[in-house]
């Protein structure tokens, strides 16, 4: 009864390539290169070259983010400056003795300008 049994072999669905590049891609796309234990000796290596990139990425956000504030910064720094300048000019303008004057007759204050030169007063020690 022994002899008149069949073998039977199973076959593999996927073939396997001889060439050793073809068989490396073909283990990377059905996940078995994962199995091995060169790779899973490295779990650690590239588990901490990931959190290196994350790190990397979330410091090039923060930098990006920084420059644009320090961009927005000195937009406004131009403005105030510009804003200083035009008020420093116009209180040169109004605390000229002329415009003084005229502001003075304006609001009808009653005060009169001097015509006597001022003199000066020697202390005696």
């Amino acid at each position: 009864m022994n002899e008149n049994k069949e073998r039977i072999e199973f076959i593999d669905a996927q073939p396997q390539p001889k060439d050793p590049k073809k068989r490396g891609v073909l283990n990377l796309l059905d996940g078995s290169i994962l199995s091995k234990d060169t790779v899973t000796g490295q779990i650690p290596y590239i588990l901490f070259l990931a959190f290196l990139a994350l790190i990397y990425i979330g410091n090039r956000y923060r930098y990006e983010k920084l420059v644009r504030e320090g961009q927005k910064l000195q937009v406004e720094i131009k403005n105030l400056r510009a804003e200083s300048i035009t008020t420093a000019s116009q209180l040169m303008h109004i605390s000229k003795q002329s415009q003084v004057a005229r502001m003075v007759q304006e609001k009808g204050l009653g005060l009169e300008e001097s015509v006597v030169p001022p003199k000066k007063i020697k202390a005696k020690l």
